[in-house]
């Protein structure tokens, strides 16, 4: 070793005392070391005494620009000295007890880490080795080796791992020496590949020798002990050695002879450290079983029950949470298969699709199911062979994993191609094929020739045959409809020669009278209602009769529609099956028209609707509208004769919503075709919703409410007699799903369009778990829920959980709520779906799937969504959704009402572009103004306006895409000077249901060929994918005429992220999110793009410029949004996403988003649209870069600041909020490092987890 030079600090004084012996023992440095013996003794005495009685003194050596260090060290080298080497040692500690790990850091790049090292391989030598030498060595060693990165492998390498591990076997009685020797040990064991070494070398079997039972003397020692042990059992390799060592039922008698002991919770270290152990141990499958086998759920879940009252012992219960979660024997899904309970023969399958992939996997049992007329191999979820096929663990060195760290949060999924960063100059098919789209768009040809522009004309010559009449919708909503109710008879009271086919459209989910009326048995049994045979008419006097045809003829139920109060809204219990209950107030009243039943235009809410029920269609069961209700108990069941039904009225939603006709959505459903040939009609989506006038706040998270939940679940296994495990509905069960003799449960149902709920079990009286049904002809996308609920109890709390979410996280973790719609409330004038549900929240749970049921991933897991909530009604009706329903045929239903809507100024028509695989009409709309006159001036400026190309509900699960859409379309036909502008400077091409299939069939993300349609845009099948085929010939006609769009926007719904933003497409902003390099030229780009999210983030208080991205990846590379802005040319295109959840900033932060808002959304679009017009218009599309710098300023930076990652089967960044189970989720990948657990993550709020993006 080279002789430094001493050298002293600027401003310390040379005179220094300790400079100067530091000065005399360099000097000694080499030969004169091992002469001058005595001499190098007294000089390192007289420093570490300056050392201890100064501070100075030790400030001055380990000053900047001082040597003292190097000085040091090299004595400590050469000398061969014990007592010179120990008093050097003593000086090292002296120094590197304190600076808050600076001077550590320093000796670390002087090289010490290596010469105590090699001090203590050459004292080893010594036989018997200097114990106080090896103590004091170990003791530095340990203060070094956490700072220094390279430790393990300089340990390794030198042969010191031996070293230390013999003098801990032969000290085991020596508490003095095992300490610093187990906490150097602890240190090696952090680096995997020592930990293996050390495994090898009987460290393992060493660690149990030295814990013991409780104690309360000696407890470092034990807690060291378990950080080393904890570390060694990070392998898998020494935790599978511990458990052929018998060592699980060992650590959980430690920790419960350590919990009962320690009862004032002084040792919680040493607890947590044996729950680590425990921990490690049941990464691996064989760890797992030996606790169960050992009793290990019992113990933790006792222990930590005992702990809850303690919130300083919450890491303690944390960690046992996430042993047991994944102790928790790992079940397949209470299914026969995980397939849809549906199937769809489709016209041909594609080679190698996934539907090919999905019913030629091999069977999972012995037995196929069979539904559909077809049948279906079984696919078992039985999973828990994840880390025990692989018996070799690689050795490599990992010494380097922090520098791979610096690149794992770099997104690899942008795209760096710059070829495909760049439109396409070709449309890809020749224009002859294209030229049978020329007929969708007759307002680039029309010459109106013939038409009176003068005359005031009600209808226009563009509106197309395609929209059904609303007259006699509209004739009929102007007097008391009968319609079905919640009150009905029950269904042991039903025709038994009813055949099973119509079992479910008969069985009597109704609301029932009050209960102070007994419920005698029907003379006779009750027969289906004919729509078309009931006839209403309505006096002079107020009376309405309805004459419903019965077995023995017609019979003829007077009802009064007129309450005796009319001073106020009145809100009247249902006492009677035949008494009515009228909500009308005095307004309402005087505004009838007295002399016949006809609704005047303008007049206000002042019709009741009478119901009947049951309600079938066309004569025949074949479409009910109602819900079930309860007929338990004799004090609640229905009162009648054979000719008498329950009759209630009711609001007439009609007259609050302009655009929802109920009779017309019943002629609606009649024409919507679905897979499972649905019979029934929900009561929300023939009622209508009513926005609520208050907002909903998003829900404040209770802290420790997910770890209560999730011990719930942990008591099935420890209490598994207290499971009652009662199937209640099974779509899986041919015919009839509902279960009838089900005593005090729940009823379901979800037998209705849009409706998903496969599965209903009853855990406990008031716990049920349930099942979703995948996307038709496929085996996942759980998300979408839309079911009834009957049969309940008042002011009960009832806990559902859905047991097969998919995603890692969810919004139901940051506030979300689900939403409730209640056929009482509706039937009191509230028909609106409210925000419910308390204690929720989103978490990994015991079931899982397959590698072949995963896709390839091998023993993915289910997440639960889990809620509680209360009815507040007797006998009611209640649906739950995870987001506001808007059905197909709500959706016929509004376009054709909105038909009326239009003036002779509107140009409006409707086409059906295609029909679905599944027999629906996908219908497009072209929105316009009427041109001023047929004058070739006023023609020609008609023809060019630029085209607008809107699309939504590519994903039926976004119902959220229809609000929007839904706000967009009654925008555009409005009456508004804005609208009407708006009309005049665009032609509007508007498809509002990508995907009708899939949303009739209660599909999350798919049509029913089980494929994402926003996945099929580059190569779409016109079998397969009919509306996105025609759709892309639409904008591919377009381009070809050289009209291609000025925007294009796809509406979709976002499940994990707040407020509304938009995905659009940028060279430039890919380029600088990626690592590739490329030239001026290749980065020239219209800054157009931004302008339009930069509008609506100005006049939208929903939408947020900072989430918005316009990256483009390659995951994305089939969306609408980015084949669109590639092979069509569309700068303009996007993708804008509104949230499910709620916002976290503007006017509406802290509140959950609602229809209001989400409609609000859609006009605001439309006003962005206007304004942009306005700016591009001025210089006739010229100079728009400057015009749009003005807007959007001159910052061009990305205004997200994080990179969008792909999220699988997501058209959404990865999410970036704090997962907040972090601690108790059986993840066996990450680990949490940190002492307090994971439980913290609780009391963050949304903003400030969202803040991390």
């Amino acid at each position: 070793m080279n002789k430094p030079k001493m050298a002293t600090e600027k401003g310390v004084p040379s005179n220094s005392r300790v400079l100067m012996l530091l000065g005399q023992l360099e000097r000694m440095n080499g030969e004169a070391m091992l002469k001058e013996v005595e001499m190098a003794r007294q000089l390192t005495t007289k420093i570490l005494h300056l050392i201890q009685t100064q501070e100075k003194s030790g400030k001055e050596v380990m000053s900047k620009g001082s040597s003292g260090m190097e000085v040091i060290l090299a004595s400590l080298e050469n000398t061969k000295d014990v007592q010179t080497a120990l008093n050097i040692l003593y000086i090292l500690i002296e120094l590197l007890t304190v600076g808050k790990g600076r001077r550590v850091g320093v000796f670390v790049s002087k090289g010490g880490t290596g010469i105590l090292l090699q001090v203590l391989i050459n004292a080893s030598k010594e036989l018997p080795p200097n114990e106080e030498l090896m103590l004091q060595l170990h003791s530095v060693l340990a203060k070094v080796g956490v700072k220094d990165r390279k430790f393990g492998v300089k340990a390794r390498l030198s042969g010191a791992l031996n070293v230390t591990i013999n003098l801990i076997k032969q000290n085991i009685q020596n508490s003095k020496l095992l300490l610093p020797c187990l906490q150097v040990l602890r240190v090696y064991s952090t680096n995997s590949v020592n930990a293996i070494s050390l495994g090898k070398n009987g460290a393992v079997e060493l660690m149990f020798k030295i814990l013991g039972p409780y104690c309360k003397k000696t407890t470092s020692l034990p807690k060291v002990a378990l950080d080393a042990l904890g570390a060694l059992l990070k392998s898998k390799t020494n935790a599978r050695r511990a458990v052929d060592g018998g060592h699980v039922p060992v650590l959980l008698a430690l920790y419960g002879d350590w919990h009962r002991n320690d009862t004032r919770h002084r040792h919680m270290l040493i607890r947590k450290g044996l729950l680590v152990c425990l921990r490690n141990i049941t990464n691996i499958k064989l760890g797992r079983k030996a606790f169960i086998e050992g009793d290990g759920m019992r113990i933790l879940y006792n222990s930590s029950t005992e702990c809850l009252p303690v919130r300083t012992l919450d890491p303690l219960v944390n960690t046992s949470s996430l042993i047991m979660r994944k102790c928790f024997p790992k079940n397949r899904l209470p299914l026969p298969t995980i397939k849809s309970a549906f199937h769809y023969q489709l016209p041909h399958v594609p080679a190698g699709g996934p539907v090919e992939q999905l019913y030629n996997q091999p069977p999972g049992g012995k037995t196929s199911h069979h539904l559909g007329n077809k049948f279906l191999k079984k696919v078992d979820d039985v999973v828990d062979e994840s880390d025990d096929n692989d018996e070799a663990e690689a050795e490599a060195d990992s010494d380097n994993d922090e520098d791979e760290k610096d690149d794992f949060f770099l997104n690899d999924d942008i795209e760096t191609d710059l070829n495909k960063l760049h439109p396409k100059s070709t449309i890809g098919r020749p224009f002859e094929d294209l030229m049978l789209y020329q007929r969708f768009f007759l307002e680039l040809s029309e010459d109106f020739q013939g038409y009176n522009f003068e005359g005031s004309k009600n209808t226009s010559p563009t509106s197309s045959s395609a929209f059904p009449s609303s007259s006699s919708g509209s004739t009929r909503s102007t007097q008391p409809i009968v319609v079905p109710t919640a009150q009905g008879p029950s269904s042991k009271n039903l025709p038994v020669t009813s055949p099973p086919e119509v079992c479910n459209s008969i069985k009597g989910h109704h609301v029932k009278s009050s209960p102070s009326y007994p419920s005698p048995a029907p003379t006779a049994p009750l027969t289906p209602l004919d729509l078309d045979s009931i006839h209403l008419s309505k006096d002079k006097d107020k009376k309405v009769e309805a004459t419903i045809p019965t077995a023995d003829g017609h019979t003829t139920l007077s009802l009064l529609s007129k309450c005796s109060s009319q001073g106020q809204m009145i809100e009247q219990e249902l006492v009677h099956p035949l008494e009515s209950v009228t909500l009308e107030d005095k307004g309402d009243l005087d505004a009838v028209e007295e002399s016949d039943g006809v609704k005047q235009d303008g007049s206000p809410v002042n019709a009741t609707r009478h119901i009947q029920s049951p309600l079938f269609l066309g004569g025949i069961p074949k479409c009910r509208v109602g819900g079930g209700g309860s007929n338990r108990g004799s004090d609640c069941g229905s009162e009648g004769t054979e000719d008498e039904g329950a009759v209630l009225e009711v609001p007439d939603t009609a007259l609050l919503l302009p655009l929802h006709d109920p009779d017309l959505y019943v002629e609606m459903v009649k024409g919507t075709k679905s897979v499972p040939q649905y019979t029934e009609v929900a009561y929300p989506d023939y009622f209508g919703h009513v926005a609520p006038t208050f907002r909903e706040p998003l829900l404040e998270r209770v802290y420790g409410v997910q770890r209560s939940k999730i011990f719930q679940d942990i008591e099935r296994l420890i209490h598994p007699n207290d499971i009652l495990d009662k199937v209640v509905y099974d779509l899986d069960i041919p015919n009839c799903p509902v279960i009838e003799d089900i005593g005090e449960s729940l009823r379901f149902n979800s037998q209705f369009e849009s409706g998903n709920l496969r599965k209903a079990v009853q855990v406990r009286k008031y716990e049920y778990d349930l099942v979703l049904n995948a996307d038709i002809n496929s085996n996942h996308y759980h998300q979408w829920f839309y079911f009834e609920v009957s049969g309940m109890r008042v002011g009960t709390p009832y806990r559902f959980n859905i047991i097969n979410c998919e995603k890692s996280n969810s919004q139901f973790n940051y506030g979300m709520q689900v939403l409730v719609y209640s056929v009482q409330e509706a039937i009191n004038g509230r028909p609106c779906w409210v925000r419910t549900g308390a204690d929720i929240c989103y978490y990994k749970n015991h079931f899982a799937r397959s590698s072949i049921g995963a896709g390839g991933q091998k023993g993915k897991s289910y997440y639960t969504m889990t809620f509680s909530t209360s009815f507040s009604h007797k006998d009611d009706v209640c649906y739950f959704a995870y987001h506001y329903p808007y059905t197909y045929s709500t959706l016929k239903m509004h376009l054709s009402k909105l038909e009326t809507l239009r003036t002779p100024q509107i140009y409006l028509r409707q086409d059906d572009l295609c029909e679905t695989v599944g027999g629906n009409g996908c219908p497009v709309l072209t929105i316009t103004a009427m041109p001023e006159s047929n004058s070739s001036d006023h023609i020609c400026q008609f023809r060019n306006r630029p085209l607008i190309f809107l699309t939504a509900r590519v994903h039926p699960g976004e119902t959220n895409a229809s609000w929007v859409m839904k706000g967009t379309l009654e925008f555009l036909m409005g009456s508004s000077p804005l609208a009407a502008c708006l009309r005049e400077a665009y032609i509007f091409k508007i498809i509002p249901m990508l995907n009708p299939d899939g949303v009739i069939n209660g599909n999350h993300r798919c049509s029913l060929s089980g494929e994402d349609l926003n996945r099929q845009w580059q190569n779409p099948n016109p079998e397969l994918h009919p509306t996105i085929y025609h759709t892309k010939s639409l904008l591919q006609y377009l381009a070809h005429i050289q009209r291609a769009p000025l925007v294009f926007c796809d509406y979709h719904g976002h499940s994990r992220k707040k407020n509304v933003f938009m995905y659009g497409c940028s060279v430039k902003e890919t380029v600088w999110q990626s690592n590739i390099s490329a030239s001026s030229s290749d980065l020239q780009e219209n800054l157009g793009y931004r302008t339009l999210p930069k509008i609506l983030s100005q006049i939208a208080p929903v939408f947020s410029m900072a989430s918005c991205s316009f990256v483009v990846e390659r995951s994305k590379e089939s969306t609408a949004r980015v084949v669109v802005w590639r092979e069509i040319g569309v700068q303009r295109s996007y993708t804008m996403e509104s949230t499910l959840c709620g916002c976290d900033q503007g006017k509406y932060k802290g509140y959950q988003i609602g229809t209001r808002e989400l409609e609000e959304m859609g006009a605001q679009f439309c006003m962005a649209l206007l304004r942009l017009k306005r700016l591009t218009g001025l210089h006739n599309h010229q100079h728009l870069l400057d015009l749009e710098n003005d807007v959007i300023g001159t910052h061009t930076k990305v205004v997200s600041s994080c990179s969008t990652t792909y999220v699988l089967e997501e058209d959404e960044p990865s999410f970036l909020e704090a997962i907040d189970y972090s601690a108790e989720s059986n993840d066996e990948d990450v680990e949490p490092e940190n002492e307090l657990g994971g439980e913290a993550h609780d009391q963050l709020s949304d903003s400030e987890t969202f803040q991390r993006d």
